[in-house]
């Protein structure tokens, strides 16, 4: 999700782009760390490609359309739920305030399957 945000400011990015953007940001990952991820959501087709030298990446989904089932379809392509709750968790932009709403919303989570409505069970 961070690349795919990262994406969505800088628009069509080049690896070198990305990844200085990527640093700049505050996490610390390598250049072919980037490369390789970035490479994966081509192949789930999430991000595009281009041919020119040096290629250049760009998402192929808007910000808007990651809702509802279009998460889902993202939730599968980047192989689940887990996975992609590791990967937000460690955005270095994240606040104190984002990381205690995420709590409450696992939280919710949690008391709704403990708890399901009627018809539910």
């Amino acid at each position: 999700m961070s690349i795919l945000r990262l994406l969505w400011d800088l628009g069509a990015s080049t690896l070198a782009e990305a990844h200085a953007e990527i640093v700049r940001r505050g996490e610390k990952i390598g250049y072919t760390t980037v490369q390789t991820r970035l490479e994966r959501l081509v192949m789930k087709e999430v991000v595009t490609k281009t041919t020119d030298r040096p290629a250049k990446y760009q998402a192929a989904i808007a910000p808007e359309e990651v809702s509802g089932p279009l998460l889902d379809l993202l939730l599968e392509k980047v192989s689940g739920a887990v996975p992609l709750f590791a990967q937000l968790i460690q955005d270095p932009t994240l606040t104190s305030e984002d990381l205690a709403e995420m709590k409450r919303l696992i939280a919710a989570a949690e008391k709704a399957k403990r708890n399901p409505p009627e018809g539910k069970k």
